[in-house]
């Protein structure tokens, strides 16, 4: 059989396994709540069938009886699922709500952000990377890294990338079945969705801590580059129909997007895979991860931005080569850590985003990164009057990796990495200090560090 023979051959049987798989079946009442400011929300549901659903929110401190209520249409045009826009409530409040369909009822909360102007105290944990490598949802146990998390009472988590792995399949004996396939169409990039979402930790925890997810590679496929993917605008539509995001009217598709919390803390999130160039492009000047609209956001929002601590949520990290024909991240390293003349990667734009945030006097930047399945802080000092952190944290469920040798062009200093365990990020921040703790599954501390302010 030919080549292009073969291909067609396997493509038709996994688009065979992945309609099979995302048959519809009997399924509960799923919510999450993210994308929080200080007058608003975004509600996501899920509902058990087509329908209505009814949705009432209200102060926690409140009385049942002021409740605000709305109603939305469920249909499998979206797969079941909704978004709702809760507006008009009040900052730095704790809300509870319900949302009914079909019978069923799920109660949640969350709280608003305080004014810009309020030095809060914020406590938020980040991390990525959620069944891969045949990580299945494990049969009785589930993911029981969210048990941790949801323990923490953290204000906002942020998933980092690698919500699901569409382009896997995943199966065993002793994991829940329904992901042994590869997504090659809508309905399969849905039904991953659909399974990570429905393992009972992860839906109690999105149902009472606000989400601000952000896509990865495998949500589509291992590396892509969504200017050239033709596989990018269905595990689009299918990651926006499964997470509380509300992109604008004039940009449906865009997920880069920023919130603020209180006056210490601004967050802008990057969509490191829709716009970029082609991994095996030479780095170059004219090579992007960002594309220029994007760019010029980040650069101009991170350099005015009044908060105290700027951070900047990147899928891939800024140090870590990664990648197995060209390099994925931003670094363009060799793994000795040296520059590649030559070589592949997105260095040349990262360098030039941190000379624009040194010449603008940008101080207390974090970066904030998933990706290579271990964590790690690092401070980097690639110029003498300029320094920034960047700080690692995954997996939550998938196979494990290993700290590297880093990117010696950003002057880094390792100050803890730590391979083969699950993992979160926890970051709390007051008016004077920035405290960052490592923490396994179980909810022990792996490690902690302060620094402050500059």
């Amino acid at each position: 059989m030919s080549r292009s023979g073969r291909r067609l051959r396997l493509l038709s049987v996994l688009v065979l396994l992945s309609a099979a798989a995302a048959a519809p079946a009997a399924e509960g009442l799923l919510v999450a709540v993210g994308d929080v400011t200080s007058t608003g929300a975004v509600l996501w549901l899920r509902g058990p069938a087509p329908g209505e659903a009814r949705v009432r929110y209200r102060p926690a401190t409140a009385g049942a009886d002021s409740a605000a209520s709305l109603s939305v249409a469920l249909g499998r045009a979206s797969d079941l699922t909704a978004k709702v826009r809760l507006t008009g409530l009040a900052p730095g409040t704790r809300y509870a709500y319900r949302v009914e369909s079909a019978g069923e009822a799920v109660d949640g909360e969350f709280a608003t952000a305080p004014p810009a102007d309020t030095p809060a105290r914020v406590k938020f944990l980040w991390s990525g990377d959620l069944g891969g490598g045949k990580v299945c949802r494990p049969a009785g146990r589930g993911f029981r890294i969210f048990r941790a998390m949801a323990a923490e009472r953290a204000d906002f988590f942020l998933f980092v990338g690698d919500t699901v792995y569409a382009d896997q399949r995943c199966d065993g004996p002793d994991v829940v079945p329904g992901s042994d396939f590869v997504a090659v169409s809508l309905a399969g990039f849905r039904a991953k969705h659909r399974y990570n979402r429905q393992d009972p930790a992860a839906a109690a925890f999105y149902a009472t801590t606000p989400v601000f997810a952000i896509w990865d590679d495998h949500e589509v496929r291992n590396d892509f580059a969504g200017t050239v993917e033709p596989l990018m605008p269905v595990g689009r539509q299918a990651f926006l129909e499964y997470w509380p995001i509300l992109p604008p009217d004039e940009e449906p598709g865009r997920l880069y997007r920023s919130f603020r919390w209180g006056r210490l803390l601004e967050v802008f999130i990057l969509d490191t895979r829709q716009y970029r160039s082609p991994n095996t492009e030479p780095d170059g000047p004219g090579k992007t991860m960002l594309g220029p609209a994007q760019r010029r956001w980040l650069i101009e929002g991170v350099s005015g931005s009044t908060a105290t601590w700027k951070v900047v949520v990147s899928s891939v990290p800024l140090a870590i080569s990664t990648g197995r024909i060209a390099r994925d991240s931003w670094s363009s390293a060799r793994l000795d850590g040296t520059p590649e003349v030559g070589g592949t990667g997105f260095a040349v734009e990262r360098d030039a985003i941190l000379r624009a945030f040194r010449s603008r006097g940008v101080r207390n930047l974090i970066v904030l990164a998933a990706d290579v399945h271990h964590a790690e802080l690092i401070r980097h000092h690639p110029w003498s009057d300029f320094s920034f952190h960047e700080f690692i944290a995954g997996p939550l469920a998938a196979t494990h990796g290993w700290p590297r040798i880093l990117d010696r062009s950003l002057n880094p200093r390792p100050l803890f990495a730590r391979g083969g365990v699950n993992n979160y990020g926890e970051i709390t921040i007051e008016p004077e200090t920035l405290r960052v703790r490592v923490v396994d599954e179980d909810g022990r501390t792996l490690f902690s560090h302060v620094i402050g302010p500059d």
